[in-house]
């Protein structure tokens, strides 16, 4: 990965804020799907939670398997309220001043009592991501974050799908050679349907904050646009955006869509995707090199791979 790209990153973890009114229990918390989003972004170097652990105890095995470090606070005697927050904020801002190499901390908590952390590691240039459920979330931590992203617990239909799906792949692999023919009639059977399902996918309606920063970023450039820098915008202005939410399994899907509506056009220059305005000139091919030359003219695959690179600040 990319030095640019490959980050530091501090997790701390609100506990009793996430399990309480969620959906979460100490029992069924799962931190998975929340490192799996993280570890997208980066290296998790740094890993707390804090609560009043004689009250949670189901939860330590799991935290402890994803290298979790326990901070144990005992609920405060003069007010009742559990000291955790303000531990959690004590720490994070000692390893902001001590620790230069961690640019990013991730808050997994709904609380707007840190709200002032926020910007307190915004304004000494690091970057915020919040964790939390979307229901027990407060709208003003959701805008001092760079980013937030929604947890929310896995129902037993999935987390029974998903076993399913895995026992299959690993089933699978030992029948690999002996299951030609059944793989061209699935594949058959998917083609005959797949009319239906893009029909169904082209009904997914593009979010306006999409429509606005696409139209903003396009009337004031004065060259193809970089994906990336689209992205980074619409996550500046929501933080909580996420185009999976929004039936589009990537942004480039999310593109696709819109190219389809005729807000843009999508333009390869080797191996990256750029955007342009709908009635801007098609680039023009690249010149010398005969033999190359014919190996850029097969026409664009409809799952073609998210290759961008590094956004450049002209705006």
């Amino acid at each position: 990965m990319d030095d640019k790209t490959d980050h530091r990153i501090a997790l701390f973890l609100d506990f009793e804020n996430l399990v309480t009114n969620t959906g979460f229990s100490a029992a069924n918390f799962d931190l998975q799907p929340a490192m799996d989003r993280l570890l997208e972004r980066g290296k998790v170097v740094f890993r707390r939670a804090y609560c009043d652990w004689s009250r949670f105890k189901e939860a330590k095995g799991n935290l402890h398997e994803f290298g979790v470090e326990l901070i144990d606070v005992p609920p405060s005697t003069r007010s009742g309220k559990n000291g955790a927050d303000m531990r959690l904020v004590i720490d994070a801002l000692e390893l902001c001043y001590a620790r230069e190499h961690i640019d990013t901390f991730a808050i997994a908590s709904g609380d707007s009592d840190f709200c002032p952390l926020a910007y307190k590691l915004r304004e000494n240039g690091r970057q915020l991501i919040g964790l939390a459920v979307k229901e027990a979330t407060s709208p003003l931590f959701v805008k001092a974050c760079d980013e937030f992203i929604y947890l929310r617990p896995r129902t037993r239909a999935e987390k029974d799908k998903e076993k399913r799906a895995h026992d299959q792949d690993e089933g699978g692999r030992g029948r690999k050679h002996g299951k030609g023919h059944g793989a061209g009639e699935r594949q058959g059977k998917e083609q005959a349907h797949g009319g239906k399902g893009k029909a169904e996918s082209s009904k997914t309606e593009v979010p306006d904050i999409a429509l606005e920063v696409v139209q903003r970023l396009l009337s004031r450039a004065t060259g193809p646009v970089n994906p990336s820098l689209i992205k980074e915008t619409i996550v500046r202005k929501e933080p909580d955006f996420d185009e999976r939410e929004l039936g589009f399994s990537t942004f480039a899907k999310l593109l696709a869509a819109m190219e389809q509506d005729g807000l843009l056009k999508r333009v390869q220059q080797g191996r990256q995707w750029y955007v342009v305005g709908p009635d801007a000139a098609p680039p023009e091919p690249p010149q010398g090199r005969g033999r190359n030359r014919g190996a850029a003219a097969p026409a664009e695959e409809e799952d073609e791979e998210e290759v961008y690179p590094d956004p450049v600040d002209d705006f």
